[in-house]
């Protein structure tokens, strides 16, 4: 015990020490010097947090947003001794300090005894900071004094509070590109440090927190002059989750042709490899049909994703036929370059189906219409548009899809105007995961786009019309020097050299958002799709950001022209996921909600 008293009694002459030294360069002004002495020793204290938020800061250049069990540790001790030990103990030794001084002991503090300029009710200088109320005191307004309550109010209430929010704006800039929770484990510590410190008198410390203030907010510059860690550092995927490598560009290069058709999303075994062929008709020779089979039973066919249900020879025909066929078709929904989607009926399943049919019996066609099939029964998403089935028929080939009743993207944001922040934030989480769930299974889908996004009547956002995405291994089916996707969605590298990678479909992705949250493409409408085409091949600048979305900044990251430098799609799904989490908004919320045209009608009426 006495062992303690003689340390605390060492420090409490350090700190003494340090008050002197202080009061020498400390002015004599109203109240006093001794007053102002104190308000700058609470600007040194103000050093503290900010000591605990460049080591945060520090430490995310090298770990991220991986915050393990030891990081969180680390954390937690940084935010203890930073935001709770040093600021009351510094407060505990200064009031020892000065008021063993005032009575004769201690380190000798020539001034105490100067009368104070305001208030001659509180006597010397050393009177006045060790005197009178306590904090609690005060705050509750005992002395029954409303001038003396509202100033100590002031000093005692708001002037801490907004130096703690000083405190927070410094972990939030010491954790930019990540969650801002781990914040809470440096300022939850210096509020209660607060809290406790209003057992101390109520003139020492409103001189102590009046300097903490302007000191704490000019160490928020401090830490915004340390820089943010590398997107390369943030997308390091996090220990725990064992994540495959992501995918190198080069990986995505057009392999060179084949002598014999691509293989399936799961090949089969090799005695029934598919061997080359031509599926439709061809011009002056007679269509040669299987040998008729037997409709296949209910449960064979394929009602969720997965291989393809039959394999090129020896596939059962099923012939479109809206009298009287299994499909009966109930109206177009679109017209492409590469084929019509009908909305149509599964007279065998009792279901309406979404059947997109080859325009030509032409090889090209067919083939793409295939490896579109291999690259979404390939894609298992809740998000994606599943494959059921397909079917062959004398015009060509036709893939039998989930249907799903909603609208595009593109038509939602052209009628009702941009969406807000959250919807966005759902939005773009939502179709980050579908991306990188196909990424996974090694599928570029490769012209997203608003009009590739379709919203159902719930407000789920859905991915569709791989119609030209390409799996790895498969051959190149695009003439020479066709360029692949939307000019006005393009990335810049695929503008350029005509080459997709998973950091192509990322920059489309956030193109796509952009949209949303203005109602035009990143860098602008241009006259034609040639001029487009440059702007992208050019790499100029995007001009037609959000100016007052929180997501601004993602998106300038995730439009990086380099590659390299853009956050991953499962870094942008995680950032989203925590700062909707945050806002206390659900993740799997409606993007937005789609009336249907009776209902709205119905609305519009009362």
């Amino acid at each position: 015990m006495i062992e303690g008293k003689q340390i605390v009694g060492g420090l409490a002459q350090l700190i003494g020490s340090l008050l002197s030294w202080i009061h020498q360069a400390t002015p004599n002004i109203c109240p006093g010097a001794w007053p102002w002495t104190v308000s700058l020793a609470g600007a040194l204290l103000a050093i503290s947090p900010l000591i605990g938020a460049i080591a945060v800061a520090l430490l995310r250049k090298g770990t991220g947003n991986n915050y393990g069990a030891g990081m969180l540790a680390t954390l937690g001790g940084f935010g203890l001794f930073f935001g709770f030990v040093v600021p009351w103990m510094f407060a505990e030794l200064a009031f020892q300090a000065i008021n063993d001084a005032r009575v004769g002991g201690g380190v000798p503090l020539s001034g105490l005894s100067d009368n104070i300029c305001v208030f001659s009710a509180f006597g010397t200088q050393g009177q006045y900071l060790t005197g009178g109320q306590i904090g609690y005191q005060a705050l509750t307004g005992s002395s029954g004094n409303t001038v003396e309550f509202v100033v100590y109010l002031a000093m005692l209430g708001v002037v801490p509070l907004l130096s703690l929010f000083a405190v927070i704006m410094q972990q939030r800039v010491a954790l930019r590109r990540g969650p801002r929770w781990p914040g809470r484990m440096m300022w939850l510590p210096l509020l209660a440090c607060m809290l406790f410190t209003l057992l101390f008198p109520a003139n020492l410390m409103a001189q102590l927190w009046l300097g903490f203030l302007p000191a704490s907010l000019l160490g928020v510059v401090v830490v915004m002059l340390l820089g943010q860690p590398s997107w390369s550092v943030i997308n390091r995927p996090p220990r725990a989750a064992q994540q495959p490598p992501p995918y190198q560009p080069q990986a995505y290069e057009p392999p060179p042709p084949m002598t014999q058709a691509p293989p399936l999303a799961q090949p089969p075994p090799p005695p029934r490899q598919l061997a080359p062929t031509r599926i439709g008709p061809v011009p002056g020779v007679p269509l040669a049909l299987p040998t008729p089979q037997p409709a296949p039973p209910v449960a064979q066919l394929a009602d969720t994703p997965g291989p393809l249900p039959f394999r090129t020879g020896e596939a059962t025909v099923i012939r479109w036929n809206s009298a009287g066929g299994r499909f009966k078709r109930i109206r177009q929904l679109g017209h492409g370059g590469f084929g019509t989607v009908w909305l149509a009926m599964d007279t065998q399943l009792n279901r309406t189906v979404a059947l997109k049919l080859a325009h030509a019996p032409e090889a090209d066609t067919q083939a793409r219409m295939l490896r579109e099939a291999r690259a979404l029964a390939a894609v298992h998403h809740p998000n994606c548009v599943r494959v059921y089935d397909i079917i062959e028929e004398s015009d060509g080939l036709g893939i039998v899809m989930e249907y799903i009743d909603g609208q595009p993207l593109s038509d939602i944001v052209g009628g009702n105007g941009p969406l807000d922040d959250v919807a966005a934030a759902r939005l773009w989480a939502t179709m980050a995961g579908a991306l990188a769930d196909a990424h996974l299974k090694r599928v570029l889908h490769r012209d997203v786009k608003p009009a590739n996004i379709l919203l159902d009547n719930t407000g789920v956002a859905h991915l569709i019309d791989f119609g030209i995405a390409k799996a790895k291994g498969d051959v190149t089916l695009t003439a020479a020097g066709m360029m692949m996707g939307t000019p006005d969605f393009l990335a810049p590298e695929t503008a350029e050299t005509g080459l997709s990678t998973p950091a192509s479909d990322a920059w489309q992705l956030a193109a796509t958002v952009s949209y949303a949250l203005t109602g035009q493409p990143p860098r602008g409408h241009r006259a034609n799709p040639m001029s487009a085409l440059m702007a992208a091949a050019q790499r100029l600048p995007n001009t037609h950001l959000p100016d007052r979305s929180v997501h601004r900044g993602l998106l300038m990251a995730a439009l990086d022209a380099d590659p390299a430098r853009r956050p991953t799609l499962n870094t942008v799904q995680r950032q989203l996921g925590d700062w909707l989490s945050g806002g206390g908004h659900r993740q799997d919320g409606p993007v937005t909600m789609i009336v249907p045209k009776a209902e709205a009608s119905t609305r519009r009426l009362r």
